[in-house]
């Protein structure tokens, strides 16, 4: 296995209450030149967790930081009108997220959790993680 240092979370940049799959997401990742879907996990609106790339494998997530670290990703991250960024999670992606930081901190023995917003100058995750429960999970 792989040497895992950190989490990233990202948001999938879809309008609040649009569902989105696995299998979309790699669509859209193959039409960009990928070999695949670039997160690990997916968290759906519904809070279940749906995988994708194995986490054996390094990611296609973060520019520059996909060696070291697993990208997660809930479904959502924009307002209604598809434009603006904002914190769509459901109640039940919440409770999900925050179960699988704590599943990734105990399997990795992770010293960060962090959003792609720290990385790159983008919205994602609509949220900062640094002040939200799952920044505080270490």
């Amino acid at each position: 296995m792989r040497p895992i240092k950190e989490l990233i979370w990202h948001c999938t940049a879809t309008p609040e209450g649009r569902e989105v799959t696995v299998k979309e997401i790699d669509a859209w990742h193959r039409a960009r030149g990928w070999s695949g879907i670039g997160y690990h996990k997916v968290v759906y609106l519904d809070g279940t967790v749906h995988d994708g790339r194995p986490e054996a494998q390094i990611g296609a997530h973060v520019e520059g930081h996909n060696s070291g670290t697993i990208g997660y990703v809930y479904v959502g991250g924009l307002a209604k009108d598809a434009k603006t960024p904002k914190d769509t999670r459901t109640p039940a992606q919440r409770a999900t997220m925050i179960a699988l930081t704590k599943a990734a901190i105990a399997k990795y023995g992770l010293k960060k959790v962090s959003g792609h917003n720290q990385y790159a100058a983008k919205a994602c995750p609509s949220f900062d993680v640094r002040k939200d429960e799952l920044g505080h999970l270490l």
